[in-house]
Parts: structure tokens; sequence; C-alpha cells
């Protein structure tokens, strides 16, 4: 009887701790990996390239596997610092809060973690034996965000700021264009300048509910120096940029004309923009921000974040 009551409560632990690791690799937002390679893909398609789809498999399988591995280490690492006890809980910032309910599973975290970060080497040097060295850049770029980006890159405001934004625009939306055509081109590189400003400005928001819990352990980004006015006046000019690229893209023939289409979801970040503007304004105290407001704002962002890749890689498609 007692070692079924074992064997039971074994199994109801194992379950708890997959339950707790399937929360910190934060799924539901996996979908702007696959939106950003899209990007790629698409844009290698545009070039005339015979698309070798083991190797665009290949592409995917590494990029999702590396946006889970730094949200597994930034769960684990935010756990362990104690900020995943203070930061207020939102649909889209704050952490999952699956360590905090289940500790017992921050062992599995961080051995998962590292298995990810080897089958993204594993994959790297695949693509080196098959392309040459000239993508290794991109692949030593992309394991020093993974690694240090916690720990590190949210000490530093800029770097924090932009490294979201290189990662899952210039690494992953030219990485997979090289990788299928060999050769860098106009039209990968703008669609991963898109993608740049419009995935940072995904970090920069979220940073918004946490600032105060993030200065507590350590964390100086953009938010915490410059406050959420000067925040927001760069959230604006990133969404700009980023529609200004689109643009001038499109006027020079980098992009087809059928990719104007894809400047209809960043109007949901100037909404996000203006809402917060707005609650901003109403705030009495330390630019404290409403949690209605500030969750529907993330909400918005998310949608241009996600959507305008995701569009733009059907209109280059449907261009080519």
């Amino acid at each position: 009887m007692n070692n079924h009551s074992n064997i039971k409560r074994g199994n109801t632990k194992k379950s708890a701790n997959l339950n707790t690791l399937l929360r910190t690799m934060r799924l539901p937002f996996l979908t702007l990996t696959v939106f950003c390679v899209l990007v790629g893909l698409a844009t290698a398609i545009h070039s005339g390239a015979v698309i070798n789809w083991l190797h665009f498999s290949l592409c995917l399988l590494g990029a999702l596997t590396a946006h889970i591995a730094v949200n597994t280490l930034n769960e684990y690492q935010d756990f362990q610092s104690g900020l995943d006890f203070k930061t207020e809980k939102t649909p889209f910032s704050g952490g999952s809060g699956g360590l905090v309910e289940n500790p017992s599973a921050a062992p599995l975290v961080l051995k998962f973690t590292y298995c990810c970060i080897g089958l993204v080497i594993l994959i790297g040097l695949y693509f080196i034996y098959q392309t040459g060295v000239a993508i290794l850049p991109f692949g030593l770029i992309g394991v020093a965000i993974i690694i240090t980006y916690t720990r590190y890159i949210n000490t530093q405001p800029w770097l924090c700021l932009l490294a979201p934004g290189i990662a899952f625009g210039l690494l992953m939306v030219v990485a997979t264009d090289y990788i299928l055509t060999s050769h860098y081109s106009l039209s990968a590189m703008a669609g991963a300048v898109i993608c740049l400003f419009l995935v940072s400005n995904v970090l920069l928001l979220s940073q918004f509910p946490d600032a105060q819990a993030d200065k507590t352990v350590g964390r100086n980004h953009i938010v915490i120096v410059y406050g959420k006015s000067f925040s927001l006046t760069v959230y604006l000019i990133f969404l700009l940029l980023a529609a200004a690229t689109l643009i001038l893209s499109c006027v020079f023939d980098v992009l087809p004309n059928l990719a104007y289409f894809a400047l209809l979801p960043m109007l949901a970040g100037i909404a996000a923009w203006h809402i917060l503007v707005k609650a901003l304004g109403q705030s009495l105290i330390n630019e404290q921000i409403e949690k209605e407001p500030m969750t529907k704002a993330l909400g918005l962002n998310v949608v241009a974040a996600n959507v305008t890749p995701l569009l733009l890689s059907i209109c280059i498609l449907m261009g080519y």
C-alpha cells in the first residue's frame, strides 16, 4: 500500500514538474518566432531560390529552441533572484509564475535549458558544415544573447532594448534567408529591420509593469533609467521607423508593393501608444499606470509585433 502511494506521489510530482516546465517555456509567445522565420522564408522564395525544406525545418527548429532557451533560463534566473516573487503578473509580462508555485521544478528547468542550448549549437554546427563559416557570427551572437540576456544584457539599457530585435530580426530573418539562398539580400534585411523595431517594442512595453520590481534585483533598462514618458517616445520612434522601412522598401522595389498592407497591423501599435500616453497623462504618482489600460496596450502591441511579420511574409509570397 505504501509502495503504491509512493509511486502515485512520484507520478504526481513528475506531472507537476512537467506542467511547470511547459509554463516556463511560454509557449503562446513562440508565434513571434514562427512569423519572423516565415519572413526569411518568404524573402528567399521571392529571390527565386529553390527551397531546401529540411534546412528550413532546421532553421525553424533552431529558432524555436533558442527562444524557448531564453524563456526558461530567464524564468529560472528570475526565480533565483527573487524577482518572480515581486512582479505583478499580466498576460503579457511578469513571468509565468510557474517556479514560484512549484520550486521543486527548478533543476528540471535549468537542465532543459542546457539541452536547448546544446540543440541550438548542434543545428548551428550542421549549417556551418553545409554552408560555411559565414553563418558562424549568427550562431555566436544568438547563443551569447541566450546566456547573457537576464544577468548582463538587462543591466545595459540600450543593449537590453535592442537585443530582442537583433535576435528575432537580424538573426532569425537574415539567417533563414541566407541558409536558404547562400547569399545576403536587401529584401531579407528590410524584413529584419522591420521585425527588429517591432520586437524591441514588445520588450519595451513589457518592462512598464515590472520596472519597480526589476530595479530591486539590479536591472537597469530604459524604463528604469529614463522613465515611462521617454520610453513611450522611443516606442513611437521605433514604430515609425518600422513603418518607414517598409514604405521605403516598397518604393525602391526591395519588397513588392503588396507589402504595403503590412502597415495595417502597425496601427495596433499606434493604438497601444495612444492608450499609454493618455493613461500616463492621468497618472498622479510616479508615472503609475492602471492595470487595465496597461494590459490592453500590451495586448495591442503583441498584435502589432505578430501580425505584421505574418502579413508581410504572406504579401511577399503573393507578390512573387
